[in-house]
Formats: structure tokens, C-alpha cells, sequence
């Protein structure tokens, strides 16, 4: 059945929106309503564009607020490493579950993922209504005899991620970084890649050890070895990129590959520097914003990455004019970047997009980007709508009490609650 939203409010005027597989069918003022839609009256409320979350680890919902306040590597090796090695598909397929309620509950209607247990992923994916690029992550501890065992296991993780996604999930290729992927295993991916045109999600660049340790072992800053092996390309998202070169900025630009800042996660995990989004702005990068994790931010929440990444920028600018509240917002919902998907609402366009309360005290007043960038939070998000279905409403807690429920006994099992 067709959607059609009424009375909401699109720059400023209220226009009607109807939906039709999937897709936005009409959209306008003059737009009516059809005898057999599905009616949702929009009265006070502003049609905007579903956030795009480009890099998270979704399952990790679980995590939150497990081995809190560690540097990075420590936090990983001695904590998240080895919990994540008693993870089961129930695990990943229950803490999925759970975030996509949450990005749900701000406004995200679609994100890009790097997690075990691929399949559960992609299921959870589907039966919350979400859209995702799934990529399991890919390490082979650096040793090139494991190159053949993992660019296998590459090509099962694509059919696999097809299989249980039926549609709504994307296959991508996620070798985790350069100090946990080899070489050869690095350019058989980038060979995989290309002969299924497939995308790849990578982290780079997200603390000055990494680079130091790049330039020691290779004689190239990362962006640079990631380019010598054939992996950074137009099919390429970019993660974190604090601790890049101007160099290493128009290369990337050249190769077409994407940058995507986590402003909050790099925040609480100290990794001294900022994403240099000046300079990439002004090279002409393809630019997303995303989470990072629930351990690590430790919210899903977009409408609090948006307006961290906006007043860092600032600040490090020492310019209140250095991003704007619409730059930040195009930036959120993944229209400085073709690759992650997202885009201005319009027909032909998915029919993803946001209804936010204009009687919200965050939105009752002034410009609405501004709103939204600065002020909102998830409380001002009345409805999310992924290919014309409802996927959250504000004051509904059926599914979320069950996925709750759930969520905490896989938590439980795997000892990261107190008891």
C-alpha cells in the first residue's frame, strides 16, 4: 500500500508526500492524497532527509559502557578483542537489533557496518526495516600465508550478506585496517572489489601510532600504502582519517575514494588529533559523518555526531563561520558523499526521510538547520520512514521492550553487564 503524508512542512511550505515501492512518487504542495493510501497526518512537523550513519558497528550496542575510559589499543587488545571471540550470531543478530531501534529513533535510515557474524547482521538488518552496507571484518594478523584463507572467506561474506540481507543489505568488503590485513590480502580485496563492484570499508589513519608505524615498516604514510595496493579507489569509504597529510588528501580526492569523520568516538578515545575537514573541503573530498560504535561513542545518535563534528571544526578553525548548520546537515544525511547513499527528498528519490516535531522546544524556533545541527536530539524525531515504511514512532515501545529484553540476556551471557 502507497503512504501518503500529509501537511508536513518542506522549506517552509506544507506539501504532501506520497510513496509507491519504495520510492517517493510525488512530493509538493499541490500533491493530494489517494483513496487507498495510508494516511499519516504530518500537521506540525517538518519533512527532512533520513541521517546516514557511514561507519559503526552496530552488534556493539552491546558493549556500551564495557571497558570505558582506555586508549584505543588497550580498549581493543585487552577488552573487545577477547569478549568478541565468545560472540554468536544470537549476539550480533539481538545488539543489531537494538541499534537500529535507536538510529531509528533519531532519524537513520541507513548506515555502513563492520561486524562479525555477517549473516545475523544483515538479518537484523531486514526485520527492523533498515537499509545497511554490511562488510565482516577481514584480518589476517599480517601474515601474507593467510592471504588465500581470507580473500575466501572475503568472497563467502559477500554471498552470505546477500543471502540473509534479501535486498535491504548491501555486501561490502571490510579489511579492518593496514596494521591488521596484509599486503597481499590487501590487494586481493582491492581484485575482488573491482570484478564485483563491490565497496570497501576500511579504518585509516586514525592515530599518529598507525601512521608512525606505516612510515617505519613501508617508507609510505597510510594513505599512500593503501594506494600502492590498488584499495584506494571510488569504491572506497574511509574511516576516522585524523591523522592524514595534506598529500595524502588529494590523493585520496584523485583516487575518489570517500572520508568519514567519527568526531565523538575519536573524542572519548583521545586519539589527539582532528579530522582535517578544512583541508579536504577544500580539495574536494567526498565527505560522511558516522558513529563509530556504540562501545566507542557510545551513542547512535546522529544529531549528537552532527553537532560535535560542526563545533570542533570551529573551534579547530578558530572561526564560528567554518562550517555552517546546512553543510553540517548535508554532510549528516550523506549528500557530500555519493557513495554512502542519502540524498535531498524528491520524486523518483527513496522514499527514506524524517518526520521532526516543529513544537519540539530544540525546533519551536529559528532557522530549522540550525534546529537540527545544534539543538535536536532523538526526543524531537517523530517518525522515521525507510522505502515507505514506518519504521519508528515516537511513543511506541512494543518492539523495543522485546528487543531490549533480548539485547540484555545476549549481553549477560557474554559477562559485559553487571549482574
Amino acid at each position: 500500500m502507497a503512504l501518503a503524508i500529509t501537511g508536513a512542512r518542506l522549506n517552509g511550505e506544507q506539501v504532501c508526500l506520497r510513496t509507491a515501492d519504495g520510492l517517493i512518487e510525488e512530493l509538493g504542495a499541490g500533491v493530494e492524497p489517494r483513496a487507498d493510501d495510508d494516511r499519516i497526518d504530518a500537521t506540525g512537523l517538518a519533512l527532512i532527509p533520513g541521517l546516514v550513519n557511514a561507519h559503526t558497528h552496530a552488534a556493539m550496542t552491546l558493549f556500551r559502557g564495557y571497558a570505558d575510559d582506555l586508549p584505543l589499543m588497550e580498549w581493543l587488545e585487552q577488552h573487545i578483542w577477547p569478549a568478541e571471540r565468545r560472540l554468536e550470531a544470537d549476539d550480533v543478530y539481538w545488539g543489531t537489533r537494538l541499534a537500529c531501534l535507536e538510529m531509528a529513533r533519531a532519524g537513520t535510515i541507513r548506515f555502513w557496518d563492520m561486524y562479525w557474524k555477517q549473516a545475523a547482521t544483515a538479518r537484523a538488518v531486514k526485520d527492523a526495516g533498515m537499509r545497511a552496507i554490511v562488510g565482516a571484518p577481514l584480518i589476517d594478523g599480517k601474515d601474507p600465508d593467510q592471504a588465500p584463507r581470507l580473500l575466501a572467506k572475503a568472497r563467502r561474506t559477500i554471498e552470505e550478506i546477500e543471502e540473509a540481507g534479501q535486498g535491504a543489505v548491501r555486501p561490502a568488503l571490510a579489511p579492518h585496517a593496514i596494521y591488521t590485513v596484509s599486503e597481499p590480502s590487501l590487494r586481493g580485496i582491492a581484485e575482488i572489489s573491482a570484478e564485483r563492484d563491490v565497496p570497501v570499508e576500511i579504518h585509516l589513519s586514525e592515530t599518529e601510532q598507525e601512521v608512525t608505524d606505516c612510515i617505519a615498516e613501508t617508507g609510505l604514510r597510510p594513505a599512500q600504502y593503501l594506494d600502492r595496493t590498488g584499495l584506494l579507489g571510488p569504491r572506497t569509504v574511509l574511516a576516522h582519517c585524523v591523522w592524514l597529510d595534506q598529500a595524502e588528501i588529494e590523493l585520496i580526492v584523485e583516487r575518489g575514494a570517500t572520508m568519514v569523520t567519527n568526531p565523538v568516538a575519536n573524542l572519548k578515545l583521545a586519539v589527539g588529533g582532528v579530522f582535517p575537514y578544512a583541508a579536504a573541503r577544500a580539495a574536494g573530498a567526498e565527505i560522511a559523518l558516522g558513529t563509530d560504535g556504540a562501545g566507542s561513542n557510545n551513542s547512535l545518535d546522529m544529531l549528537d555526531d552532527v553537532k560535535a563534528f560542526a563545533l570542533i571544526q570551529k573551534h579547530v578553525a578558530a572561526d564560528p563561520a567554518a562550517v555552517t548548520a546546512a553543510e553540517a546537515w548535508e554532510i549528516a544525511t550523506g549528500q557530500r558523499a555519493e557513495l554512502v547513499g542519502g540524498g535531498p527528498l524528491a520524486a523518483g528519490a527513496p522514499a527514506d526521510f524524517a518526520l521532526a516535531r516543529l513544537d519540539a522546544p530544540s525546533l519551536a524556533l529559528g532557522e530549522l538547520d540550525a534546529g537540527l545541527v545544534y539543538a535536536a536530539d532523538a526526543s524531537a524525531i517523530r517518525m522515521t520512514v525507510v522505502a515507505g515504511r514506518v519504521v519508528y514512532r515516537q511513543g511506541d515501545r512494543a518492539e523495543l521492550d522485546e528487543v531490549l529484553a533480548h539485547a540484555r540476556e545476549q549481553a549477560a551471557r557474554l559477562g559485559l553487564v553487571r549482574s
